[in-house]
C-alpha cells in the first residue's frame, strides 16, 4: 500500500499544471501559449516555422533566469513570460506521498521579458504549505485579455494585471468556501469561458464555482463532494452546445457552463483520488483515464448533450494518465502510462494496446521505463516535440505502427524527485519560435525557429 501511494503520489504533482480553456475553441494568438498545455490545451502547436526534428547539435540556448520550487510551468503570452514559484524560508521537503510537507514561504508569480528573460515585475505573498510533495505551486498560470489568473497550491486564487502585476481581485478558496486542500495540493487551474472564470474549489455544495472573471464575483455554484481532485475544469463543443467537464474523484460530470446545470454523468473512479488530467477529445469520441483500471471511452452525440458508454479499459488494454496528458491523433491515443512508465499507442475504438516503449520517458530501451516515468508531448504537423522527465528534448514521428526518434538533445537539468530518481515534471511552453523550460533552479528559453538554428 505504502509504496502504491509514493507512486500515486508523485504522480499528482503533474496535474500541478493543468490550466484550462475550451481545448478546441476560442483561442490566443497562434504565437501565445497562454495557458497549459498550448493554445487550444490539447498540446498542438499552431504556429508555423518551429522545427519539427532536433538537430544534432540542440538547439541554440538564448537565455535563462533563476527561479525557484515549482511544478508549474510557464505560460507566454505577448512577449512575456509568466512562471509562478516558491520561495521556502522554513521546513523540509520530504516528497512522501502519505504525509504533508509542513513549510513556511512565499508563493511568487515571475513576469519576465520572453526575448532577453529579464525580469519585468513579480508578485508575492506569505504562504504556508501543508500539501505533500512540497515543491511549489502546481498549475500554469492562466493569461487571458490583459489578465493573469494564478492558483497557489493552498487555493490562493489572485488575478493579476498582466502588464504591471497589480492585484485586481483574490480569493482565499479554503477559508471562503471551507474547503480542504487535497493532499498534493490545488492543482487544477482555473477556465476561463466568455466571461467567466471555472474553478475546482471544494466544501459543501461548492466542488466547481464560477466567477466573474473582471470583478471576481461568484456567478454560480455546482456539485458536492468530499475530495474535488486535481483535474481542471474543461470546455467543449458537442452535441450541439458548449459541455462544462469536470471530473473528480468519483465522477465524470457534464454541466451547462453558463448555470452548471448538469447534462449527463458517468462513474470514474481512480485509485487514491487521483483524477487528474482532463479528458481528450477527438470528433465525438472523449477520452479519460487515471490510477488503476479507470479508464473510460465515450460516444457524444450529435444533436443533444448526451454521451454512451464505448469501453472501459483493463490490465491489457487502454491506457492509464497520471502526469501528461494524451494526444488523440487521427483514431489513435499516444500517452505515458503511469503502470508501464512507457510511451503507449493505443486504438481509440476499443482500446487495443499497439506498441509502447520507454526511450522517450525514462531513456530505458527496455519495454518499461518505471512507475510513472513521463513525457510531455506536443504535436506539430504530422510530427511529435517530447519533453522528457529526463530533461531531455526529443523530435519524434508517432503512428500506429511504431515510436521513431529523429532527433534528443539534453536541454535542462531534472531537479525534481519521486520514487527514488530525479526529474522534471513541468510542461514546456512554446511561443514565437521560442522553447521555455524550467525545474527548481531556473527558467530556460531555446531558438526553436527552423531558420535560426547554427
Amino acid at each position: 500500500m505504502k509504496t502504491s501511494l509514493q507512486y500515486v503520489h508523485s504522480t499528482m504533482l503533474i496535474a500541478v499544471l493543468l490550466t484550462c480553456l475550451p481545448p478546441a475553441a476560442k483561442t490566443a494568438a497562434a504565437d501565445d501559449w497562454p495557458r497549459w498545455n498550448g493554445p487550444t490545451r490539447d498540446g498542438v502547436i499552431h504556429e508555423e516555422g518551429i522545427l519539427t526534428e532536433i538537430p544534432a547539435e540542440g538547439l541554440r540556448k538564448l537565455w535563462e533566469h533563476p527561479v525557484k520550487l515549482g511544478y508549474a510551468g510557464p505560460a507566454v503570452v505577448g512577449g512575456r513570460v509568466y512562471v509562478p514559484d516558491y520561495q521556502k524560508s522554513s521546513g523540509k521537503i520530504v516528497n512522501n506521498p502519505g504525509t504533508r510537507d509542513e513549510l513556511t514561504g512565499r508563493e511568487r508569480l515571475l513576469c519576465l521579458d520572453a526575448a532577453t528573460g529579464k525580469e519585468l515585475w513579480k508578485h508575492e505573498y506569505e504562504q504556508a504549505y501543508a500539501v505533500s510533495y512540497g515543491g511549489g505551486p502546481r498549475a500554469t498560470p492562466t493569461v487571458h485579455d490583459g489578465r493573469v489568473y494564478m492558483l497557489g497550491a493552498e487555493g490562493a486564487l489572485t488575478c493579476l494585471q498582466a502588464d504591471s502585476g497589480k492585484v485586481l481581485w483574490s480569493h482565499d478558496l479554503k477559508r471562503e468556501y471551507q474547503s480542504k486542500t487535497p493532499q498534493w495540493g490545488h492543482a487544477a487551474a482555473p477556465l476561463v469561458y466568455h466571461n467567466s472564470l471555472i474553478c475546482l474549489v471544494g466544501g459543501p455544495d461548492s466542488l466547481v464555482v464560477s466567477f466573474d472573471r473582471v470583478s471576481g464575483r461568484e456567478q454560480w455554484r455546482a456539485l458536492a463532494g468530499e475530495n474535488h481532485g486535481y483535474c481542471p475544469p474543461t470546455v467543449i463543443t458537442a452535441g450541439g452546445v458548449d459541455q462544462l467537464l469536470i471530473w473528480d474523484p468519483e465522477t465524470l460530470h457534464s454541466l451547462n457552463p453558463d448555470n452548471g446545470r448538469e447534462y449527463w454523468q458517468f462513474a470514474l473512479k481512480p485509485g487514491y483520488g487521483m483524477s487528474i488530467l482532463p479528458p481528450v477529445l477527438e470528433n465525438n469520441l472523449l477520452f479519460t483515464s487515471g490510477e488503476g483500471d479507470a479508464s473510460l471511452m465515450l460516444k457524444l452525440a450529435d444533436d443533444s448533450p448526451t454521451a454512451e458508454e464505448l469501453w472501459r479499459g483493463n490490465a491489457r488494454t487502454s491506457m492509464y494518465l497520471a502526469t501528461g496528458a494524451a494526444i488523440f491523433d487521427n483514431g489513435h491515443l499516444y500517452g505515458s502510462d503511469i503502470r508501464s512508465g512507457a510511451l503507449v499507442c493505443a486504438r481509440a475504438s476499443d482500446g487495443k494496446r499497439l506498441w509502447q516503449t520507454a526511450v522517450p520517458t525514462s531513456g530505458s530501451k527496455r519495454g518499461r521505463g518505471g512507475n510513472y516515468a513521463s513525457a510531455f508531448l506536443m504535436k506539430i504537423d504530422s510530427r511529435y516535440l517530447i519533453f522528457s522527465e529526463t530533461g531531455d528534448m526529443i523530435s519524434a514521428t508517432l503512428t500506429p505502427e511504431a515510436y521513431h526518434e529523429t532527433g534528443r538533445f539534453h536541454a535542462i537539468d531534472p531537479t525534481g524527485n519521486a520514487m527514488g530518481r530525479t526529474l522534471a515534471w513541468t510542461y514546456p511552453a512554446v511561443s514565437d519560435g521560442r522553447l521555455f523550460l524550467r525545474n527548481d533552479q531556473q527558467v530556460v528559453c531555446y531558438d526553436l525557429s527552423a531558420d535560426g538554428q547554427p
